[in-house]
């Protein structure tokens, strides 16, 4: 049966504020480097009037792996939430002129506004996130339509949602809506401290209701509290058909079914590493959608994360497509 949708996307809809700055800037605002930190409304908007050069981009994680995959020619659509404020419109139509259809319109009369991330960018090319949640946390069942969840091919879901115990159903009636419809269903982990505040939550939904999960090496080794990553994999492997973990420089490790497969990366000096992992899953995820073998899938993913980090900014601005075809991909 023909999916109305080759890939959907449920996950937190975030306005990306990005800057470049030096790391003395970091350390003056109290700035941890390298991770991403959930921050309050009024911290927020201390660090947006301290940026200079902004750059405003549609974000979130799974937001951008479904844009990345829609720029490739998938159908796809993304689940989220705005609220009808000047950057919720910003949102929504910058989704649908991505050609990724925003399923929700943008919420009103909500005390909540838009979600944004400021994001600054030091010179070695490491990314320090500062999130404020805003309306997009607040996402529930009613949120998602079951006439999508239930017409996807593929499914794709946020770790970040799993803060609220509303997202957290959603995600558990969505996948199972996806699946009857004969969908596969997937997560992002996200990060490594989203997966210590949920991890039983985690393997639960990873053991019990996916077909696949694709995560970074910090992430998997914090599913099992360990420093051993080919424990963690096998572990992971154990629980879920199809584990993908993106290794950085190391490359690319992919087990399915007990089969197992490395796939190396280029050396790449980042401009700017801000979606280097989404862009990957997008890359895997229309592999996995138009049919390639995992190693494809893998391959195609390391292309579209070396385009994004080769730039400022988590979307791809080149024709990622174009680069498959050079590559005898596509």
């Amino acid at each position: 049966m023909t999916k109305t949708y080759q890939l959907v996307g449920i996950g937190n809809a975030v306005v990306d504020v990005i800057a470049q700055c030096e790391d003395s800037f970091l350390a003056d605002l109290g700035i941890e480097k390298g991770i991403m930190q959930l921050i309050e409304r009024d911290r927020c908007e201390d660090l947006y009037a301290a940026m200079g050069n902004r750059v405003l981009t549609p974000g979130g994680s799974v937001a951008n792996a479904i844009a990345g995959a829609g720029a490739l020619g998938l159908q796809a659509a993304f689940i989220g939430r705005v609220r009808d404020d000047a950057l919720g419109k910003f949102y929504a139509d910058a989704m649908n002129n991505e050609s990724v259809a925003f399923v929700n319109p943008p919420v009103a009369d909500d005390e909540l506004p838009t979600s944004r991330s400021m994001i600054f960018v030091s010179p070695d090319g490491e990314r320090s996130m500062n999130t404020y949640l805003g309306i997009s946390s607040e996402l529930a069942s009613d949120d998602v339509p079951q006439d999508v969840a239930g017409n996807a091919q593929i499914m794709f879901l946020e770790g970040y949602l799993f803060d609220k115990d509303k997202g957290k159903t959603a995600f558990l009636e969505a996948a199972r809506d996806c699946r009857e419809g004969g969908g596969k269903v997937g997560i992002s982990i996200s990060d490594p401290f989203c997966v210590e505040r949920h991890r039983a939550d985690f393997l639960n939904l990873i053991g019990e209701e996916l077909d696949f999960v694709i995560g970074n090496q910090d992430e998997i080794r914090a599913l099992f509290k360990t420093d051993d990553l080919e424990a963690a994999m096998a572990k992971t492997a154990a629980i879920c058909p199809l584990v993908v973990c993106t290794r950085s420089g190391d490359g690319v490790t992919v087990l399915n079914d007990g089969v197992r497969i490395d796939v190396p990366v280029e050396a790449i000096v980042p401009v700017d590493a801000t979606g280097a992992g989404d862009q990957f899953a997008a890359g895997f995820l229309f592999g996995m959608a138009t049919g390639r073998s995992m190693e494809t899938c893998a391959r195609m993913g390391c292309i579209c994360a070396g385009e994004v980090i080769r730039h400022i900014g988590p979307r791809p601005e080149t024709n990622v497509l174009h680069l498959l075809k050079e590559a005898g991909l596509a």
